[in-house]
């Protein structure tokens, strides 16, 4: 059995399956020990919609996770997505009280950068230091030690909704696991897939869910844009249910197999039998109907997502391209279509930085749980999520010490 302490698990909550990710800490190196997925039974688009049935499937990957790893698994840094998650950026300065800049300079002025009105239904998930700004020099990573006399940040704060936040730890705590910390699931993918080059470069990154497209835009080595958008691989399975006239458990089995997005790469003569519905006959249709189907779907997302990078004004900060993961980009001619629409370089991310088990999460769908080992690796010892209406008084209290101690 693996000690407690040396072991970061990863529960990536999607749409479609649920993914728990082990790995275990030697040195410097994280080893993948143990993966378990079981289809996702209770979420829509992201968001829980049926705590018990979320609850059976995220019992049942541990449940694998932990035979695989041969460990007990007791708590979890858990992904969250969906619709409601919004990203903005905010900034904030503060004057040095002596000559240098110390660690509680920087903790005053990200307060002040984050000291933005925000809605009681809302959390706030993550606070992302971009950089820092001493005496109008730019582009500071760590200001600790410099001299100045004003020292501001630039932050991108991203916000969900309390309550689908708190039914996601909720399914968790229900299952028998603690949730360290909940982490926006492109920010997870981005620590797994994307190299240092890129994220210094610039670099989109577009997690392919089966609820949601997830994008995350890093620059400078440092998120400049997060964009949740509630479409997905569902609705790809949907169009082929409808369009074919076939049980959805058939469309999602014929979009796995035979699916593709670009029409004209597939023969005439390639057919697919398709399940007829209610006891009818199957029917054989010609495969070129898939892609039909498939690409002005794909395209549709691909626009929403440009859309929104043009609004955002990022359009000139990801010179090195985009970075598909998720599940969906597994689906045949994905990175082409992405190519044809944002007329940059386009490749599929795979998980990297990691030992063990390496083969087995070699695969675009399992980067988000990857990214959250990798991310609780990194931030073990930093401050944990916590949901806003427990702990508003304590953080109040808390707040009020330090000011106390600051003036005495």
């Amino acid at each position: 059995m693996q000690r407690q302490e040396d072991l970061i698990v990863g529960l990536d909550i999607g749409t479609t399956k649920i993914c728990a990710v082990v790995g275990e800490m030697s040195g410097p190196d994280i080893n993948i020990i143990g993966i378990g997925t079981h289809p996702s039974i209770g979420l829509r688009k992201g968001v829980v919609i049926n705590i018990e049935s979320t609850v059976e499937s995220i019992k049942k990957a541990v449940e694998e996770a932990e035979l695989m790893a041969g460990c007990e698994i007791s708590s979890v840094y858990a992904g969250i997505a969906g619709g409601h998650i919004t990203g903005f950026n905010s900034r904030g300065i503060v004057a040095i009280k002596a000559n240098e800049i110390t660690k509680n300079d920087v903790e005053r002025v990200i307060d002040a950068a984050r000291a933005v009105a925000i809605p009681m239904d809302r959390e706030v998930i993550h606070v992302l230091p971009q950089e820092f700004i001493v005496d109008d020099e730019s582009g500071i990573q760590n200001p600790v030690g410099m001299a100045g006399v004003r020292l501001e940040a630039k932050i991108h704060i991203v916000t969900g909704a309390v309550a689908s936040a708190h039914n996601l730890v909720k399914c968790a705590n229900r299952s028998g696991l603690d949730v360290s910390d909940i982490v926006l699931e492109s920010l997870a993918s981005g620590e797994a897939v994307l190299t240092d080059e890129e994220k210094q470069l610039g670099t989109a990154l577009l997690d392919l869910g089966g609820g949601t497209t997830d994008l995350a835009i890093f620059s400078g080595k440092n998120i400049k844009h997060t964009f949740v958008l509630a479409l997905g691989g569902n609705n790809l399975t949907n169009d082929i249910a409808v369009g074919l006239r076939a049980p959805q458990t058939e469309a999602e089995k014929i979009k796995k197999k035979y699916g593709t997005c670009v029409a004209q790469d597939i023969s005439s003569d390639e057919s697919i039998e398709v399940p007829g519905l209610g006891g009818r006959e199957p029917r054989k249709l010609p495969r070129q109907i898939l892609g039909e189907i498939l690409e002005p779907r794909m395209e549709e997302i691909f626009e929403l997502i440009h859309r929104e990078i043009f609004r955002a004004g990022m359009e000139n900060t990801i010179p090195s391209g985009f970075v598909l993961s998720g599940g969906t980009a597994l689906l045949s001619g994905v990175t082409e279509v992405a190519e044809s629409i944002f007329q940059l370089p386009t490749r599929l991310g795979k998980p990297q930085g990691i030992k063990g088990l390496v083969d087995v999460v070699n695969n675009p769908m399992y980067a988000t749980g990857v990214g959250l080992v990798l991310y609780g690796a990194r931030h073990r010892d930093s401050k944990k999520f916590r949901i806003r209406d427990k702990n508003i008084f304590n953080r109040v209290m808390t707040r009020m010490k330090k000011w106390f101690h600051d003036v005495v």
